[in-house]
């Protein structure tokens, strides 16, 4: 029962991971949007990814997952994953970095409302999806419990 219940606290924990990192990236997206008119204001991102890798390196319960669940690239025709929109780092991995300057700007604000917007909705969206797993797993959960 014990290796049932790590499964179960793995599974939960990776979505809950995922959630807090999808709701600390939207926080940033909505401060870039919030300060588009904030003169020198640089916006910032996060690496998805990166962000994920280094909250799951940190809890026990999610690193057998994570490396259970790894996927390999079986044939040299597989696509390569698409990296970030071309962060500059500022600090350390999984910690906020700074978007590039993609339209000049005279009072040296970086933030492109049509980037944030898709970012913001991006994220929203996968944000959703991933409540939506973790309600059809407890669907499930419940399902078995119950002997349905």
């Amino acid at each position: 029962m014990p290796t049932m219940l790590n499964k179960l606290d793995a599974e939960l924990s990776f979505h809950q991971t995922a959630l807090r990192v999808r709701g600390q990236r939207q926080e940033l997206i909505a401060a870039n949007i919030a300060n588009a008119d904030t003169p020198n204001f640089k916006a910032r991102d996060l690496d998805f990814k990166t962000a994920m890798q280094q909250a799951m390196s940190q809890n026990p319960a999610t690193q057998t997952l994570v490396a259970a669940k790894s996927i390999a690239k079986t044939s040299e025709l597989h696509m390569n994953a698409l990296p970030m929109v071309n962060l500059q780092q500022a600090s350390g991995p999984g910690e906020p970095m700074y978007r590039p300057i993609s339209q000049g700007s005279v009072d040296g604000n970086s933030v492109d409302m049509d980037v944030e917007r898709n970012q913001f909705v991006d994220n929203g969206i996968r944000y959703e999806a991933s409540l939506t797993m973790i309600n059809g797993q407890l669907k499930k959960m419940l399902a078995a419990i119950q002997g349905q």
